[in-house]
């Protein structure tokens, strides 16, 4: 595998993962509201998603995708109106205490992971993104099992440590702007951009 190649492919991973993107707004909400683990899982969950559109691509089944569109348009309004139902909860939820919002959290750590691979798995264009960028990088009929293994890895490591920051950083930028009016706004203002985002997805669909 050509070493100039996987640089480019790690810089251009890295790069669009942390652009302001749905899969971004859900990550932040998530953590912002529920906490660090939250945000984590969904992060995961974006990993998974796309850690199966890779493997879509390197293995030259991007005719699958097309087979099963309709089932891509399904995930995709699925996870635009999660974004929305996710947004509005946010908007009209009180403050929880500590032990409901712990006991909240340990219940959709799995509603969290499904929501981030749901929302990676109905962007068809992200199915194209990876067809039309591996072949462009790499030969694909060239890669051995080694290659493979670590275009997966670099995939989640770029997507997962860019996701995952943001969770991380939204916890601490949360957490100093607990109290009062603070709270409120720190907790409502993503709340919009998270109903925002998936309006978006959902006008995509």
């Amino acid at each position: 595998m050509d070493i100039a190649g996987l640089a480019a492919f790690v810089v251009v991973m890295l790069s669009l993962a942390a652009l302001p993107s749905a899969s971004v707004a859900l990550v932040v909400s998530r953590a912002a509201t529920a906490g660090r683990r939250q945000g984590l899982a969904v992060a995961a969950g974006i990993v998974l998603g796309d850690l199966t559109l890779a493997a879509l691509a390197i293995f030259g089944m991007t005719w699958l995708a097309g087979t099963v569109g309709g089932a891509f348009t399904v995930l995709r309004y699925a996870g635009g109106a999660y974004l929305i139902w996710l947004g509005w909860r946010m908007l009209t939820a009180r403050p929880p205490t500590g032990d409901a919002t712990s006991a909240r959290g340990s219940r959709s750590t799995a509603t969290s992971l499904a929501a981030g691979l749901a929302l990676t798995l109905g962007d068809v264009k992200a199915v194209l993104f990876y067809a039309s960028l591996f072949p462009n990088l790499f030969e694909l009929t060239t890669l051995t099992a080694a290659d493979i293994t670590l275009l997966f890895a670099v995939t989640a490591v770029t997507v997962g440590g860019v996701k995952s920051a943001y969770a991380l950083a939204t916890e601490r930028l949360y957490a100093r702007l607990r109290g009062a009016a603070a709270d409120g706004i720190a907790r409502r203002l993503p709340g919009a951009v998270v109903m925002a985002a998936g309006a978006w997805v959902v006008a995509k669909s």
